[in-house]
């Protein structure tokens, strides 16, 4: 609800949010659903501080890859992007050099608050591990040759898989629309998991066939 000059409004829920999504954000603003309501259709900008901690976060509990955490905070927790924008924006980190999760974390940190937040966003994405990795590779270089050792980093290997591939649903299921994107994203598997091609000339092929063929189906 927003109220303003005796005027009330009343901001119906985004029907296009997923049932976690609204449960989420609906802890954001315990026992104001009005304010609830009002923030799924106009989320704040973050400031420095949200993007420094939103990150932190994701490098805390980013164990085995930190691309489904960083969508879940981005779009599910904070609706700083859409799901649509998020692939978007990750289809394009992808095809530049460098860590994908680095290059999301600069380019979302630059479109809200510039250099400061594209600064922001990468320090609080690297403060964690790298503080973690230093203090368990001294632990790992004393203790790696134990068999529960070497069994907890099976299991970790097993739980990134299937972050990796609960990802790869999510990012996939806004294609469902569009036959093409589906069809580029199919040529695209064969050609990096079956065909072995190199991932940088394939996305150079693959690139500008996709964006010419939406061009001609634009209406």
């Amino acid at each position: 609800m927003l109220i303003g000059q005796g005027t009330v409004r009343t901001v119906s829920l985004n029907p296009t949010l997923s049932r976690r999504e609204k449960e989420d954000r609906r802890r954001l603003f315990p026992g104001h659903p009005r304010r609830y309501s009002a923030a799924m259709e106009h989320p704040p900008d973050p400031t420095l501080t949200d993007l420094f901690r939103g990150f932190f976060g994701i490098g805390i509990v980013g164990f085995g890859g930190v691309l489904p955490w960083a969508r879940r905070m981005i779009v599910e927790q904070r609706g700083w992007l859409s799901a649509a924008e998020f692939l978007d924006l990750l289809a394009l980190c992808q095809f530049l050099p460098g860590p994908n999760i680095v290059n999301l974390t600069v380019a979302l940190g630059s479109r809200y608050r510039g250099v400061p937040g594209a600064l922001a966003g990468l320090a609080g994405l690297l403060a964690a591990p790298v503080a973690i990795v230093l203090t368990l590779g001294g632990l790992y270089e004393q203790y790696g040759g134990l068999p529960v050792v070497q069994h907890a980093f099976a299991g970790l290997a097993a739980a990134a898989s299937g972050l990796v591939v609960a990802l790869a649903c999510r990012i996939a299921w806004p294609l469902r629309a569009r036959p093409l994107g589906v069809a580029i994203a199919i040529v695209a598997f064969i050609a990096l998991a079956i065909g072995r091609l190199p991932m940088l000339p394939t996305m150079a092929a693959l690139a500008p066939i996709n964006i010419l063929l939406h061009r001609r189906n634009e209406p």
